[in-house]
Formats: structure tokens, C-alpha cells, sequence
């Protein structure tokens, strides 16, 4: 999308921070990230009527501002913890598969999705926010959940989200949004383009890999795993302030695939991931106070805007 570039890109090297930031000037960390770009990820399906399309869908539709949970879901995740996490069924008519939920009360919790070769682009969202902004963490470090990947005939995108978001819509491609596109192993965030290179360490799906995705309330960053090992943060200063989101587990998928999607309710391929300061259960139930710390530091979309 030449067109795109045009009117709101520039490369990385152009970047200049505003003077209107705090300074001294944000840690590297919070720069956009230092990748290049692409103008087309490998399967640039998309088409330009689309993007204007979820453009006005954003715009008509702003973000949901944080919701407290009503007293039966809270009751639930006390009950069940991470199996009380699953899947909504999409509103979208491209989607063409099922969604399955495995096991009962008690025991693991792992949504099984089957999606079929005509199935269209389709961004599946989790029924209950990974981070909800009204509650406080409680010393967590973050939130996490894995999807293990039986068969990628298509594309599969694994990341966040805010509702609402258009469902015709990869993840990473619209806003308040972040993903890894798994044909190209690009990552986006508010990207509609080709997204931008991630790691060396991840070059190709093979039925069996399980990839990952966490938010790390310290860093603010969105960072991903692959088969057991965290590979670099692939955003930073996202979800900022924390306070103003509820951020949802966001799936996309186009053709024909077979994957799993683990929110805790089964052992996580990467370890620490099993630990209690990254499981989603335990920071809903106490409201959130005033935020400070690093809430305050500038975020990543505020020194991508101010250039």
C-alpha cells in the first residue's frame, strides 16, 4: 500500500522525537521499533477496500473504555481460574470452522480451532480481557497464553487487541492492536502494511511449534515465544496508561488450519509462563488505584505520532 506510505510513513532513520516530550528524552526502549519496514507482508491479501473500510469501522466505533466484570464472571474465575478464559465464536460470516472447548470444570481448558480452506480473514478474540484496566495487577509481572499449531495450510496471526475491532482484520493491522503474522513471521502493531522483521530465531511453522504472546505490565511490551523460549520484546510502551484499556487475546486466521489455544488451563511450553506472575487468573477483584511509574513514561504510539 504505496498509498499509505505516502500520507503517514516514514522510515525509521527520519524519526525525531518532539520536543513536546517529557525530557529528558524516553529510554531506547520506547522508540518505534528499528526494523525495516515492508511495504507487503508475503501474502499481501488484503485488498485497499478493506482498509477503508476498517478505517471507518474504527472510526464509527470507538475503543471501549474498561468495564468492570459482572459477579458471575468473577465468581467463575474464582471457581476455575484459567479455564474460565476461552474463545468467542466470531460475528463474521468468513469464518468457516469450529470452536471447541476441551475438558470440563475441573480439569485443563484448551479451545481446539478448526477452520476450513474457504474460510476468509477472521481476527478471533478472547471472551475475557488478558489485562483488565479497573483492577489492579497485584504484583504480577504480566499476562500470557500460548497457541500450538497443528496445521497452517493458510495464515494464522497470533497477538492483541481492544474491542471493538473490525473481525475482517488481522491482528496488528488496526488500532490498539499488535500481532505476528505467522506466513511471514512479521510483526505489526497499527501496521496495515507488511509489518516489520522480528527474530532470526523464528523462520518457519512446523506442525507441533507452539508461539506464545505476553503483555509485561513492567515494561508496557508485547513480547512472543516460540517453542518454549521468549524471543525479544517486539513492542514497547504499548497499553498505556494501563488504567485506559482492556486488552484481549486476538487470533487471525485465513484457510485451512488446526491450532490450540492455551490460556493456563494446560502446563505452557514456555515455563515461566506457569508461573503465578504471568497466569491471566489473579489480578481481577481489587480496583485499581492511581497510576504512576512507568504509566507515565511516553508510548510507543506517542513518539511514532509526534515526528
Amino acid at each position: 500500500m504505496s498509498w499509505f506510505k505516502e500520507v503517514f510513513g516514514r522510515s525509521s532513520s527520519d524519526i525525531v522525537v518532539s520536543s513536546k516530550l517529557p525530557r529528558p528524552e524516553a529510554p531506547p526502549e520506547w522508540a518505534p521499533a528499528p526494523e525495516r519496514s515492508h511495504t507487503f507482508g508475503l501474502c499481501h491479501d488484503a485488498t485497499e477496500d478493506e482498509y477503508e473500510a476498517a478505517e471507518d469501522f474504527c472510526a464509527r466505533h470507538p475503543p471501549e473504555v474498561p468495564r468492570l466484570l459482572p459477579s458471575h464472571i468473577v465468581e467463575r474465575i474464582d471457581s476455575e481460574g484459567c479455564r474460565a478464559w476461552g474463545i468467542e465464536w466470531p460475528r463474521s460470516p468468513r469464518f468457516a470452522g469450529n470452536i471447541h472447548t476441551h475438558g470440563e470444570k475441573g480439569g485443563s481448558n484448551i479451545v481446539k480451532i478448526t477452520t476450513h480452506n474457504h474460510c476468509g480473514d477472521v481476527c478471533l478474540m478472547s471472551d475475557l480481557p488478558l489485562a483488565a484496566g479497573l483492577y489492579d495487577i497485584q504484583g504480577k509481572i504480566g499476562t500470557y497464553y500460548e497457541v500450538r499449531i497443528d496445521k497452517m495450510d493458510g495464515i494464522i496471526a497470533i497477538g492483541t487487541a481492544c474491542k471493538p475491532y473490525p473481525d475482517w482484520r488481522f491482528p496488528g493491522w488496526n488500532r490498539q492492536s499488535a500481532g505476528l503474522h505467522l506466513d511471514d513471521m512479521r510483526k505489526f502493531f497499527e501496521d496495515p502494511e507488511g509489518g516489520r522483521d522480528y527474530s532470526p530465531h523464528l523462520t518457519r511453522i512446523s506442525p507441533g511449534d507452539t508461539v506464545g504472546c505476553g503483555y509485561d505490565f513492567l515494561r508496557n511490551c508485547i513480547f512472543f515465544t516460540y517453542n518454549g523460549m521468549r524471543l525479544p520484546d517486539a513492542f514497547s510502551g504499548v497499553y498505556v496508561p494501563r488504567t485506559k484499556y482492556d486488552v484481549y487475546a486476538a487470533i487471525g486466521v485465513e484457510g485451512s488450519c488446526n491450532f490450540e489455544v492455551n490460556f493456563g488451563g494446560d502446563v505452557f511450553r514456555w515455563k515461566e509462563g506457569n508461573e503465578w506472575a504471568w497466569r491471566v487468573e489473579g489480578h481481577v477483584g481489587k480496583m485499581a488505584g492511581t497510576s504512576g511509574g512507568f504509566d507515565e513514561l511516553p508510548t510507543y504510539e506517542d513518539i511514532r505520532r509526534n515526528v
